[in-house]
């Protein structure tokens, strides 16, 4: 905001140079700034842009001959040196304000006075957040970079390429530039995702390692435990046996030895009593000894006719006792040895596990049973009989799962899976029935037919047996492929389908067959497009007369032919109108074609049913609708025949090609001469079924049909 001098807050009043300007310090680099001498702004910009450089450069004051060529005090385009305001050089302040006016002290005194006041006004009265300066102009805006270097990989703009550094580089647009950035960044994006789905596989198969190695080392570990404990039981069972028995042992002995130790105590007292009895009777009378030694010898006599048994009855030696351990051993040594897994349960087909070639067959076990390996056999099913006559194929795995390839296509396996360890074999698992997926159908080019609005799309199966069911995938030509399937149909239970599509536009078909497996690969690619009516003539409904050319869309009669016996009548062949039908597309809307004939040929073109008499002339029923063409001498006769009957109608010039509009939504059937854009004449018709075109030839000649193309304009208004 600008200001006078007087007007400024805090200021007072006080006089000042005229015309002379005042900035407050926040107005520096303000959008809203004031030119200081708009009259010459430009000038003095270049000048202060100088005298900055120089005061960067170390000079301490601005010239001040380049300034006062200029006609202004150099107080209002220096900036401010603080620190040169705080030096103390002892100037006086007449010096100091002249000097720091860039006159060092010199000059006109008149003119120094002048200086003078407008320093001390600035400086002295003016508080000193308020200093004079001369506001750069703002440079302008960069343009923006409008084109891609591709040699520098950097944007530029395109003033830019011209110069040395950019001049022999390869440039494009920068909108191509980011589209190719993106679709490179998308491609990419695409690699990374297919290589994450391959790690997240590797660590699903890994985690079922994992799982699987914790599950057998966990069974061993319960099993070791197992039988030690199973040991440790035995053996003290052993133990208590052991001890019991030599218990029983060694009171036996004991108590024998103790008896026997008892009786040869009680036969030693009785001795040792005969002895004493014996020595007190030789210190007797002879008398009384005479009397008691008869008495002694009998005792005596009977005393030593008893048998003392003086051997033990117990011998103090041990026995060697030996410890039956064998039963001990057999459960050290079972602990090494595991029992033989349980059968196995084979799980059922999982969907979308199985492709043309290979089945994925996955099984599980017992939490118990410690298995080292899988048997896994298969075999073809034939004729819903599995299991007789067919050749048995095995393998073995590690894991509870494995893909089986190098098979046939939508084919029927048996598979069972026997598991192993160093014990033997278990059971069997259960039988059960695995699926390939099928083979690719293929798209019969000649059976497909088109309009504007839809397509009917015709295939082979390819497959010996029947699938479940068609996926029909389209792609727009102006679509890349790489974005995907535009559009898909499912669930098609035949070899056919009949898809609504968008009017003038290119589509490459594909067709998959679906089963319990899974989903085929995709079949040969086909192109339809909807740019017009397109057809192909039906072979079978062809006069033997008549040719068809390999494209299909030429009919040629040759010279006549004669037959030994008339042909018998036939409900899809023309046996006595030398014609054909095509194969229009059955889609109620509007249908145009064209043929190209020879003005001197004698022909029948327009529309018939399918059921139409094959041996009546097209034209003589009520099941179609012609044109019909004579030629005479140079007369031409033109009829347009429904039921047998034709308006008087002359045309003037003979067509060489003829169009044909058949037109179901307002029940009409028009024909034109193209190459002069005139109708000819209109059937109003009530067509309660689809009909299709119908050529004949009377005489040996051709007719080629045009189709596949867009109405002209004066058909299309018409």
């Amino acid at each position: 905001m600008e200001q006078e001098a007087g007007e400024e807050p805090g200021l007072g009043r006080s006089t000042a140079p005229k015309d002379f300007h005042f900035y407050h310090m926040d107005l520096y680099d303000s959008e809203d700034r004031l030119q200081l001498f708009p009259g010459e702004s430009s000038r003095i910009r270049r000048e202060v842009t100088q005298a900055e450089d120089d005061h960067e450069l170390g000079d301490e004051f601005v010239d001040e001959h380049r300034l006062g060529t200029l006609g202004y005090p150099s107080y209002g385009m220096r900036r401010k040196d603080s620190a040169r305001d705080q030096r103390g050089w002892g100037l006086s302040s007449e010096a100091a304000e002249a000097e720091d006016l860039g006159y060092g002290g010199q000059g006109l005194p008149g003119q120094c006075q002048d200086l003078r006041e407008a320093y001390r006004y600035t400086h002295g009265r003016a508080s000193e957040e308020y200093e004079c300066y001369v506001i750069p102009e703002e440079e302008d805006e960069e343009e923006p970079a409008d084109v891609f270097c591709v040699t520098c990989k950097t944007p530029v703009r395109t003033v830019e390429k011209d110069f040395e550094i950019h001049k022999e580089h390869e440039v494009t647009p920068l909108n191509k530039a980011l589209e190719s950035a993106k679709d490179e960044i998308h491609k990419n994006m695409f690699k990374l995702e297919q290589q994450i789905i391959e790690m997240e596989n590797f660590a699903s198969h890994l985690e079922e390692v994992f799982i699987t190695v914790e599950e057998n080392f966990g069974r061993q570990e319960q099993n070791f435990e197992s039988h030690y404990n199973e040991i440790l039981e035995t053996l003290a069972q052993k133990y208590e046996e052991k001890i019991q028995a030599l218990g029983e042992k060694k009171k036996e002995k004991l108590e024998s030895l103790y008896g026997q130790l008892v009786t040869c105590g009680e036969n030693l007292d009785a001795c040792r009593e005969l002895m004493e009895t014996i020595e007190e009777m030789c210190h007797q009378e002879k008398v009384e000894f005479l009397k008691d030694a008869v008495a002694m010898t009998d005792r005596l006599g009977k005393f030593l006719k008893t048998k003392t048994d003086v051997e033990l009855s117990a011998q103090p030696e041990f026995e060697d006792q030996t410890l039956d351990f064998s039963d001990v051993e057999q459960l050290m040594d079972s602990i090494n040895t595991i029992p033989a897994p349980s059968a196995p349960v084979i799980n059922p087909q999982a969907p979308n596990s199985a492709t043309g070639s290979s089945v994925r067959v996955c099984w599980s076990l017992y939490s118990d049973d410690t298995v080292e390996s899988y048997q896994l056999s298969y075999r073809p099913v034939r004729d819903s009989s599995p299991g007789k006559g067919q050749a048995e194929f095995t393998m073995t795995v590690k894991e509870t799962y494995c893909s089986v390839t190098n098979l046939e296509p939508n084919t029927q396996y048996e598979f069972w899976v026997i598991a192993q360890n160093r014990t033997g074999p278990s059971p069997s698992s259960e039988h059960a029935v695995y699926m390939t997926a099928p083979s690719p159908p293929t798209i019969i080019s000649e059976a497909t037919r088109s309009c504007e609005e839809a397509a009917l799309i015709c295939w082979e199966s390819g497959n010996l047996n029947p699938v479940d069911s068609y996926t029909v995938e389209l792609i727009q030509a102006e679509t890349p492929e790489a974005s995907g399937v535009t559009e898909s149909v499912v669930g098609i239970p035949t070899c056919e389908s009949l898809i609504q599509l968008q009017p003038g536009h290119s589509y490459t078909i594909y067709v998959r067959a679906l089963n319990v497996g899974g989903t085929s690969a995709r079949s040969e690619p086909a192109t339809v497009h909807t740019t017009g009516s397109y057809f192909q003539l039906n072979k079978d409904s062809c006069h033997p007369w008549l040719t068809i050319s390999e494209d299909g869309f030429t009919v040629v009669r040759g010279e006549k032919k004669t037959f030994r016996r008339e042909l018998p009548p036939t409900k899809t062949q023309f046996t006595r109108c030398v014609a054909v039908i095509g194969n229009l597309i059955p889609v109620r809307g509007r249908h145009y074609w064209e043929v190209e004939v020879d003005e001197r040929l004698d022909y029948t073109i327009g529309v018939a049913c399918e059921d139409v008499p094959k041996q009546e002339d097209l034209g003589a029923n009520c099941l179609s609708w012609c044109m019909r063409h004579t030629f005479a001498s140079t007369r031409h006769q033109y009829e347009f025949l429904h039921n047998r009957t034709t308006p008087d109608i002359r045309i003037t010039v003979a067509p060489k090609k003829i169009g044909i509009l058949l037109d179901y939504e307002n029940s009409k059937l028009s024909f034109f001469n193209v190459d002069i854009a005139q109708h000819l004449y209109t059937f109003s018709c009530q067509l309660h079924q689809f009909v299709h075109p119908c050529f004949s030839l009377e005489k040996p000649g051709s007719l080629k049909i045009c189709n596949g193309i867009s109405m002209p304009k004066h058909v299309t208004f018409f």
